[in-house]
């Protein structure tokens, strides 16, 4: 079969065409704010963490596990995030096949400044009527949204086109995510008042000073709300009450030490302030499947 121009292309035929090569793992673009990442092998179901942001996966797929209910996103659907957010994911990839995609990160000002120009707000309005949505899901990558991010793929290229073409293209990624079917996220990750933003506030708190001693009643105070009301819009957004949230930061955060600095485990322990050592191993298996001390000699044998 042939087609007569490069937007007649199947979908994923067009994120590919020039997707770069690279190796496993994850990397930097020539934009900041875009991060392409790259799988040749299945990855078990596991822990991680998303900021905020749109995840785009031009080829394989992904799984995320979050609060009793699974998502799939792959090369016809994408990923919205919009509040950080601790889930475990499973990936879909083989050296014949790679799992291949990238991250858009959400900059909060041209999100606010799009939701104005569109005229959205009554939108918005509507859609906080409705309750609160959570803070994670998948929406059906159309054909508008295809070629945006194609286009900002090829233009990832150059550092001359992704300088001067980058920001607009993603802007426009982000243009077409608000006309998706998790625009409702979006919207609530935009409003300045309600429980939604309330929480998206005390996320953003909690990523900063994870390590500090902080309980369900300070957080609650620092955006005005009652610590129940807190906890019920808390754990509707994130699946998760704010101590168990707080808790899977600190483990990731800790990880993160251990992996990339060659951290101690008990020192990446008080680093994210646990008190505790033997708590901390406990709780880290029980997260990771596996104790600090057991991950550090897998680490050692790579």
């Amino acid at each position: 079969m042939t087609y007569d121009s490069e937007l007649d292309m199947p979908e994923p035929s067009i994120l590919l065409k020039h997707f770069p090569a690279m190796e496993s793992g994850v990397r930097e673009s020539n934009l900041q704010g875009v991060r392409f990442f790259k799988s040749t092998q299945p990855i078990p179901r596991r822990p991680m963490v998303y900021d905020p942001g749109i995840c785009v996966v031009a080829q394989g797929h992904k799984t995320g596990y979050l609060g009793g209910r699974d998502f799939r996103y792959d090369a016809n659907n994408y990923l919205v995030t919009s509040v950080t957010m601790p889930f475990e994911c499973e990936t879909f990839g083989c050296p014949e096949e790679p799992l291949l995609g990238l991250y858009i990160d959400i900059e909060m000002g041209q999100l606010n400044e799009l939701i104005s120009g569109m005229g959205l707000q009554a939108e918005m309005g509507r859609a906080a009527e409705r309750g609160l949505p959570r803070g994670i899901g998948p929406a059906a990558l159309d054909e508008e949204m295809a070629d945006a991010v194609a286009r900002l793929i090829k233009a990832l290229g150059s550092e001359t086109e992704a300088r001067l073409l980058g920001p607009g293209l993603m802007r426009e990624v982000l243009f077409r995510a608000l006309g998706g079917t998790q625009a409702p996220v979006l919207y609530a990750l935009a409003m300045y008042s309600g429980s939604f933003s309330k929480v998206a506030q005390v996320l953003r708190i909690m990523q900063r000073h994870y390590a500090d001693k902080l309980d369900v009643e300070h957080l609650a105070d620092r955006v005005h709300m009652s610590p129940s009301a807190f906890h019920r819009a808390f754990k509707e957004i994130t699946s998760e009450s704010p101590m168990q949230y707080l808790k899977k930061i600190r483990l990731t955060k800790a990880r993160d030490l251990m992996v990339r600095e060659s951290m101690k485990a008990y020192m990446a322990a008080d680093r994210v302030g646990y008190e505790s050592a033997s708590q901390f191993s406990r709780e880290f298996k029980r997260y990771f499947g596996q104790s600090p001390a057991e991950m550090t000699r897998e680490l050692r044998a790579a």
